[in-house]
């Protein structure tokens, strides 16, 4: 007999301009050295993110410990949580981490668009951005 897979994905604040109250929130969420390692692994996972289990198996920490660190950046806008059957699946949330970033360095350079940051998984972080404001 067929199994049936539901998938939920659960949003939170959507972000498509940054302000201060939500910069505050997610650099506070990234301020403790767990959930920065969470964070980074679930950026190089990719957007299909990772099981709870084996976030917990690669980072060395305990189940309870992790729910509370994956609360926190789902709460910060930072990681989404969405569930496959009986597993939860998190992923780095692409479009916060740029706007975050595009707010921490919007004044960077006089405001030259070489400076901006990008990262788009499904075609690699760019690296021209990163070459001109190196070269800069």
């Amino acid at each position: 007999m067929p199994r049936e897979i539901h998938l939920i994905v659960v949003e939170t604040w959507n972000v498509s301009v940054m302000d201060e109250k939500h910069a505050i929130t997610a650099l506070g969420a990234l301020a403790q050295e767990n959930r920065l390692a969470l964070f980074r692994l679930l950026v190089t996972a990719g957007p299909a993110g990772l099981r709870a289990g084996v976030i917990a198996e690669r980072l060395g920490v305990q189940p309870s410990s992790l729910s509370f660190h994956l609360a926190q950046l789902v709460n910060a806008g930072l990681i989404t949580q969405r569930r496959l059957s009986r597993q939860l699946i998190y992923s780095a949330e692409y479009g916060a981490m740029n706007v975050l970033l595009a707010y921490l360095t919007e004044n960077c350079c006089g405001r030259d668009a070489v400076c901006a940051p990008v990262c788009d998984p499904a075609a690699g972080c760019s690296t021209d951005a990163t070459a001109k404001t190196t070269a800069a």
